[in-house]
């Protein structure tokens, strides 16, 4: 099940992202991004490889921006896509996490992201969760 909805945007993509944790709407925001760049064609398991990330900023917004940055920048120099995010420590200012992926010949990519943007940008706590609405310059 999606934890995502695309938005209408002129030229780029706009998702907003649910979630009941603020560690989750980071994870759910990067399963979003990557699925809207690829989408697997090979079903046989394939070797993950494992990365380790630390993203440290000054605000909130910073982070999240800086972190699906990094995972893009990561996955276009390592030829990977992820497809699992664990967010193992996360506070509004720095996260480390582990990132499993596999190599993109396993997929066919669909859209290619250059970055998530600041632009409209949002990040909010509800009673009922954190909502997050990023655009991706494509």
């Amino acid at each position: 099940m999606k934890n995502y909805a695309l938005l209408e945007h002129t030229a780029d993509i706009a998702v907003r992202v649910r979630a009941g944790d603020l560690k989750d709407l980071f994870g759910n925001t990067a399963l979003a991004m990557f699925d809207i760049i690829a989408g697997k064609i090979k079903e046989k398991s394939a070797k993950k490889v494992k990365i380790k990330v630390r993203q440290k900023a000054d605000t909130l917004d910073e982070l999240f921006v800086n972190w699906l940055n990094e995972l893009l920048f990561l996955s276009a120099t390592k030829e990977l896509v992820f497809s699992d995010f664990k967010i193992n420590k996360l506070t509004e200012k720095s996260l480390e996490a582990t990132l499993a992926g596999e190599s993109v010949k396993n997929y066919k990519i669909h859209t290619e992201i250059k970055a998530a943007t600041y632009h409209q940008l949002k990040i909010e706590k509800s009673a009922k969760g954190w909502l997050g609405e990023v655009i991706f310059d494509v």
